[in-house]
């Protein structure tokens, strides 16, 4: 065996990011190493052809021409399961898993695949994420939040399924741990892991940076129309303050801050924003993009003429527009789940740092016989 398979406890444990990270890692290390997303839900579209969006992310950052059938076979959009439901007969997922896997076998001595939500996702078309470690003849690293009692029976809940399909347990990797309580966590969680036969890879701490959104994902969130400075969507949002609240006393930070205000109060944030700037000797503009927002009640859209202050053209601030109220507004953004993407390159620097830096390299490669 000489494949490993990331499988996750649930959605939003970090599941990409470690496996970025991983990747990336063993590349460093010398290690001649694939990567792959063998079953997908959510893909994007480039050159007449569909891909998983984690496929495409990790071609940009690994650096490899990605073709969907090796490095993307099974896609599961919308559709599919009631189509396969139906008729399982016309579909070719096993095959095309097979054809994958013996072209990244011949091209790698190790091959990492990422898979999808928690491990039973994937049932509906036969191919859980355990039936799929199986037929990869992958080893499994189980992702979990961080945390002791919960997160030992949410682990033997997980490996269940994989103990079920006698995949091997290659070890745990232990995501977003409060700081403070790494060292708490790592020994009694490494005392318990050992009693059950399972190796401790690494206990990983929460890091904020990885969680903050981008102007773009804003957008997405508040259904918004870019209004100015599209080109600078790629903004990160570190903290968020309403119009009618700008204040010294009121700003947690004094970088990063999307504004969210009314338009009749517009112009005065703005000048408040800029009296702060002066008054805490600021150099840049402490705002990453501003959200004009509307009454919540009517579908108005303001137009890029209703926006003329010059204070917006000169900093070269993002700004969006929506028809929600500002309320609404801190509301969607609150919800939002932050993911790793192409437009975030800080955050895969980020999270190849953090694998590096907490997870037990030697401990993992010394269960492989690379070169054999």
């Amino acid at each position: 065996m000489k494949n490993i398979y990331v499988a996750a406890s649930s959605q939003h444990v970090g599941k990409t990011t470690f496996t970025l990270g991983l990747v990336a890692n063993l590349v460093d290390l010398g290690i001649n190493t694939g990567y792959c997303k063998p079953v997908g839900q959510k893909f994007v579209s480039f050159d007449g052809q569909v891909a998983d969006k984690d496929a495409v992310l990790f071609s940009e950052v690994i650096g490899f021409d990605i073709r969907p059938e090796i490095h993307s076979p099974v896609i599961i959009g919308k559709g599919v399961t009631r189509d396969y439901i139906e008729d399982k007969a016309s579909f070719n997922f096993e095959a095309r898993l097979a054809r994958a896997s013996e072209v990244l076998q011949e091209r790698y001595d190790l091959v990492v695949y990422e898979g999808t939500g928690h491990p039973g996702v994937g049932s509906v078309v036969d191919l859980s994420n355990a039936k799929t470690a199986r037929l990869l003849n992958a080893g499994v690293i189980m992702v979990v939040e961080g945390g002791i009692g919960s997160t030992i029976d949410m682990l033997n809940m997980c490996t269940a399924l994989f103990r079920e399909e006698k995949v091997p347990v290659l070890g745990v990797i232990v995501n977003k741990v409060k700081p403070e309580k790494m060292e708490e966590v790592e020994y009694y969680l490494s005392r318990k892991l050992s009693d059950m036969g399972v190796p401790m890879l690494g206990v990983l701490p929460f890091d904020n940076t990885l969680s903050l959104p981008i102007m773009e994902t804003i957008r997405q969130a508040v259904n918004g129309k870019i209004m100015l400075n599209e080109e600078y969507m790629n903004n990160r949002v570190e903290d968020i303050i309403a119009g009618s609240l700008v204040d010294v006393d009121e700003f947690n930070t004094f970088g990063n801050i999307l504004l969210v205000t009314s338009m009749k109060r517009l112009n005065q944030a703005l000048e408040k924003v800029e009296s702060v700037s002066q008054i805490k000797g600021l150099k840049d503009c402490p705002l990453s993009g501003v959200i004009v927002t509307s009454d919540g009640r009517q579908a108005k859209w303001y137009e890029q003429a209703d926006i003329n202050n010059p204070y917006l053209a000169k900093y070269k601030i993002p700004v969006i527009t929506t028809t929600l109220d500002t309320y609404g507004s801190v509301v969607k953004i609150s919800r939002i789940e932050v993911k790793i993407n192409s437009r975030t390159p800080w955050k895969s620097r980020r999270a190849i740092d953090l694998v590096r830096q907490h997870v037990n390299f030697d401990a993992l490669i010394g269960q492989f016989h690379l070169g054999e």
